[in-house]
């Protein structure tokens, strides 16, 4: 099993690469198709989009591996709700990415009996699982920092001070909010690890949405999700420290 995990993270670059130009296909496309570019153009740009994606399933085989090893490592965490986020959303990065290497035998000939339709929407559906469970430990992250931010005696008298001003309830509910937002904006300013791990999943959460049928876009939103993502994602294998911990 070594031997796929380190397989697995020397192809994760390249294959963020494949996503990131896959993306960026999609959108183009969905560029070209509004301002009516021929017909010509546009199935070669789909079926560049397509090689792109069975490039990506081919560099993915080894990483049920990692997804499982990461698992494994995460039961071990002290902070329970990070444990129970953490494993959990490996363990279905494990899923998603075996109903993948499924998908990947049927395309490329090796399995043809293979439904494509049935093993594409259950990796959807694991994909989407582990995007909610893993804003879910971001969502939890960003509590912990705002109480921390909060508990000082500086902090709260500030808010009471502010809050006392208020004449009405109405008042007051908009106060706090405000307050709310500007330490969340904080909390987010200064932890860029958390920032951009909240926008990169925020916008791969819309990709199995519209390919699952339970909030339909466009293609070229999802595909400026994609390549956000996949520039985020280059990101943080460029620059380690910008990787959310553990």
């Amino acid at each position: 099993m070594e031997t796929w995990v380190r397989f697995s993270a020397q192809s994760q670059a390249k294959e963020r690469v494949f996503r990131a130009a896959q993306y960026a296909c999609a959108l183009a496309g969905d560029a070209l198709r509004r301002n009516g570019a021929g017909s010509g153009v546009l199935d070669r740009l789909r079926q560049l989009e397509a090689h792109l994606s069975l490039g990506r399933k081919l560099l993915r085989l080894g990483s049920s591996a990692e997804a499982l090893e990461a698992a494994k490592r995460a039961i071990h965490l002290s902070d329970m709700v990070l444990r129970f986020c953490i494993t959990l959303g490996h363990l279905n990065r494990a899923m998603y990415f075996a109903c993948d290497n499924v998908l990947w035998a049927g395309k490329a000939g090796l399995v043809p009996s293979v439904d494509q339709e049935k093993w594409s929407h259950r990796s959807f559906r694991y994909y989407l699982f582990a995007l909610v469970v893993n804003l879910s430990r971001d969502a939890y992250e960003i509590r912990i920092l705002m109480e921390r931010e909060v508990g000082g005696k500086r902090a709260k008298g500030v808010e009471n001070g502010r809050l006392l001003q208020a004449d009405n309830g109405l008042q007051q509910l908009g106060l706090r909010l405000q307050v709310q937002l500007r330490l969340l904006a904080h909390v987010l300013r200064n932890n860029p690890p958390l920032l951009l791990d909240v926008v990169k999943n925020t916008c791969d959460l819309f990709i199995p949405l519209d390919k699952l049928g339970l909030y339909k876009t466009s293609p070229g939103f999802v595909g400026l999700c994609g390549l956000t993502s996949s520039i985020l994602s280059i990101l943080t294998i460029l620059h380690p420290w910008l990787k959310l911990k553990p």
